[in-house]
């Protein structure tokens, strides 16, 4: 084994958390970009909300469609640079590019279209990345970090949303939109030049033309054919206790996707602010929920495991929920929206780490890629619907009932939470895992 001077992955706890904290940081610059900046630059200047449901729908179609990246990647890789390096290095280049090309387009509000297919572009690559990095987790991490690593993952996340929201919408008001597609491409080029320096494993190559070979941990576990992956992933994914987990992530995507619209256009239509304003205040938010998720989540993962955490969780974020619904009449209230746009922006946060290691625990390692990207595809389909859903909110009653719809889903997630047993730790061959339960008891079932 190699000192932690070496960079090798599998060789330090430090190093691995701080790689996982640090790709995800460079995860959320796009969806800063993207999910935050241009909507609320697109409503400060008379976009309506099917407009910005368009393009945040466009924006979030990849990631329903990202479990494609996790069949491929476990089918295709350069074993000598290890299993998930190559992918992450060449993702992220390819999100570099594509950002460039937007600058260089330079969509306006009226061009939705472009404004869309450039969400949409960039945000595919964005998932190629996505899923190398949990797949990297889920190989290299041992059981008793994966409470710690999904406070830093889904915490770098936030960190890197709020980050890119603030500068990227500070960038749009002084310099135009092109200013803010290329910072946040110039910030992912120097985590790439990071990532080229590591290696997963002990005598990998860090470039395809360096010295170095195939590790034989990684040689025995590749499936070289694709019967085998799709067998292995879905004998694992069909199982009574992966299937009920499927709602569960399916309603915390359904939340985000309607928030982030809800967000820009309560802030410019019930108080009057522009896109600088309202990026300023869900960056700072993002900042702050990404703090609570590498400090908090973490402990209360490992404190109280990772179902009461979920729970608890479910229940505020309802709560919230209902604050708004009942309280349409002081939407026009500075102090309201502070209340909202931090709280669900920190509960989004800490309800993604905590329930983060049932999907991990959930995954057979041979096709860990394929398998916790269905997780999170499932999560991000529901984005999509969530998104799709705003677009429509004139049809459906107004902002106002988009509320009660999100209550209704995170009723569902609660429910699920609480009288399902999910396992407690990894480890434990696929055909037998809906056996392991929270508590004593012969397999998962709903009570």
């Amino acid at each position: 084994m190699q000192p932690e001077g070496n960079l090798i992955l599998a060789a330090s706890s430090r190093l691995r958390l701080f790689t996982l904290f640090i790709l995800y940081v460079a995860q959320g610059v796009p969806l800063g970009l993207f999910w935050f900046a241009i909507p609320a630059w697109m409503a400060a200047n008379g976009a309506d909300a099917s407009d910005i449901g368009y393009v945040l729908g466009l924006t979030a179609l990849p990631w329903t469609l990202k479990l494609v990246n996790g069949f491929i990647m476990d089918r295709y890789t350069f074993l000598p640079m290890g299993r998930r390096r190559v992918w992450i290095i060449s993702a992220q280049l390819v999100m570099i590019a594509l950002l460039g090309v937007c600058a260089l387009a330079r969509p306006g509000v009226e061009d939705i279209v472009l404004l869309g297919i450039a969400g949409f572009v960039v945000n595919m690559a964005t998932t190629f990345q996505d899923v190398a990095v949990d797949g990297l987790a889920v190989d290299i991490m041992e059981e008793d970090e994966r409470a710690r690593a999904s406070g830093m993952m889904f915490g770098g996340q936030a960190i890197g949303i709020s980050l890119a929201t603030m500068l990227t919408g500070l960038a749009i008001a002084e310099f135009g939109p092109s200013a803010a597609y290329l910072l946040a491409a110039a910030f992912i080029g120097i985590i790439t030049a990071y990532i080229i320096l590591l290696r997963e494993r002990d005598g990998e190559r860090r470039l395809p033309w360096s010295d170095g070979q195939i590790h034989p941990r990684n040689d025995s576990i590749q499936l070289g054919a694709w019967w085998p992956i799709l067998k292995t992933t879905f004998s694992s994914i069909l199982l009574p206790v992966s299937l009920l987990w499927l709602p569960v992530t399916l309603v915390r995507g359904f939340h985000y996707g309607m928030f982030t619209g809800l967000t820009p256009v309560i802030g410019a239509t019930e108080l009057g602010w522009d896109e600088a304003s309202i990026t300023s205040l869900v960056g700072t938010a993002q900042l702050v929920g990404g703090i609570l998720g590498l400090t908090l989540g973490g402990w209360a993962g490992d404190k109280f495991g990772a179902k009461k955490s979920t729970i608890a969780i479910f229940a505020i974020y309802m709560a919230l929920s209902a604050a708004m619904f009942v309280l349409r009449d002081s939407w026009s209230d500075p102090d309201l929206f502070f209340i909202f746009v931090y709280g669900w922006a920190s509960l989004d946060v800490l309800i993604t780490v905590a329930a983060l290691p049932i999907s991990m625990r959930l995954c057979n390692p041979k096709v860990a890629a394929t398998q916790f990207t269905l997780y999170m595809a499932c999560s991000n389909f529901g984005i999509s619907i969530g998104a799709w859903m705003f677009g429509m909110s004139e049809a459906l009653g107004g902002l106002r009932n988009m509320f009660l719809l999100i209550l209704g889903a995170q009723a569902i997630g609660l429910l699920l939470m609480v009288f399902v047993k999910y396992p407690r730790r990894a480890g434990v061959p696929p055909e037998i895992v809906e056996q392991v339960a929270e508590a004593p008891g012969p397999r998962p079932s709903i009570s």
